[in-house]
């Protein structure tokens, strides 16, 4: 990890963690007390989702090379590469890397927990900025 702080690994995680926690979108009328009729919608996955864009800006915002190696992270967390061949891992990401690399990235399930593993492989335990 030479490219990608900490810092950035972290928020990814954070941020993705808040994302994941996302129900699908509520039925329309969900009756009961009309005092707290718009409770239902706080964690449901909404087409305007502020996190998930939040996400899509910060990660258009990395530079290639952080890209790669956050790709490279998830590839290592899941078990595809081990730390061995984090080398190749990173070439492979660079391989891929195109206009939707963003979008892809965040169609990885359990993304969150993929970070934090390769951190614990990194020796950089993720502490937590939530």
């Amino acid at each position: 990890m030479q490219a990608i702080s900490l810092e950035k690994v972290s928020y990814v995680i954070v941020k993705t963690r808040e994302f994941d926690a996302k129900e699908d979108a509520p039925y329309e009328d969900p009756g009961g007390n009309a005092t707290d009729d718009g409770d239902h919608q706080i964690l449901s996955d909404q087409p305007d989702d502020c996190v998930y864009e939040e996400l899509t800006t910060f990660l258009t915002s990395l530079s290639n090379e952080e890209l790669c190696e956050l790709h490279a992270m998830i590839m290592l967390g899941r078990g595809d590469v081990d730390m061995e061949n984090w080398a190749d891992a990173v070439q492979t990401a660079q391989d891929d890397l195109d206009e939707s690399t963003t979008k892809h990235l965040l169609e990885i399930p359990l993304i969150s927990d993929y970070l934090t593993e390769a951190l614990s492989q990194f020796g950089q335990p993720y502490v937590g900025l939530d």
